[in-house]
């Protein structure tokens, strides 16, 4: 016996009725059953969110997932895109929250909210965290679409120590717009001396998917215009120079 399943969303679904003309005959398929599925459904409480950067936590609103009017299992994960967190209380960085359900049939559905929180500015005397745009050269060259991208996150880690979103300047996760699993996280630089543009890299960093070695160049800083130039020489060939300006349109 064959077994099909109706699957119900939030509209009604009207059957087709086959029959026969000789009463004796059994319709086609008059053996078979068919069974209902419920879609899952997920609704957010509250929508994306942009942090204070003064912050010390974030409580999620949080979510509700339901199927056919019965509420479910909610599964929540959240990861932060360029600093590996996996709690907001991490700190400034950009978050993904992922919110996921399945039906009593295993058919899945997934929700997600940004929340943003962002970096307090420094002042480019004392200290180089903050929030940026920026406009990326590769071998200098710069397309149309590779400017003013953003936002671009130096974190400050303590001790002198920034660690910068994008070492590439956001050449792919923006210029391309392929995303941030194809950007370049994860470089620390060390201010020895900001005034006189000495910073040291703790080590080279890879690009998301494609791999390879990025190693720190320069960065040099101009508290007048509040910006930073920093330079990235990229294994496959490439250098990546990237003026980062600091704004503050990413705060509340």
């Amino acid at each position: 016996m064959k077994k099909y399943k109706l699957i119900l969303c939030t509209f009604s679904i009207i059957g087709l009725i086959l029959t026969s003309c000789n009463p004796s005959v059994e319709a086609p398929g008059a053996s078979d059953t068919s069974e209902v599925t419920y879609l899952p459904l997920i609704t957010l409480v509250g929508g994306d969110f942009t942090l204070d950067c003064t912050a010390s936590s974030f409580t999620d609103p949080g979510a509700s997932a339901s199927a056919g009017g019965t509420a479910i299992d909610l599964t929540t994960n959240l990861s932060g895109k360029y600093f590996g967190g996996t709690s907001v209380d991490a700190g400034p960085d950009s978050y993904s929250v992922a919110y996921s359900a399945f039906n009593s049939d295993g058919i899945p559905a997934t929700a997600f909210r940004s929340v943003l929180w962002p970096e307090c500015n420094g002042d480019l005397v004392t200290s180089i965290a903050g929030m940026y745009t920026a406009s990326v050269a590769r071998n200098g060259s710069s397309p149309d679409g590779y400017q003013d991208n953003g936002p671009f996150i130096i974190k400050d880690l303590g001790n002198d120590r920034y660690a910068i979103s994008d070492a590439q300047g956001g050449w792919y996760e923006y210029g391309r717009a392929i995303g941030v699993a194809y950007a370049t996280p994860g470089m620390v630089l060390k201010a020895n001396d900001i005034a006189a543009n000495d910073f040291t890299a703790e080590g080279t960093v890879p690009t998301n998917t494609f791999g390879g070695v990025n190693t720190f160049v320069s960065l040099t800083v101009d508290p007048a215009t509040k910006t930073l130039v920093l330079t990235v020489d990229w294994d496959f060939g490439y250098t990546f120079k990237t003026t980062l300006t600091q704004t503050d349109i990413y705060y509340n």
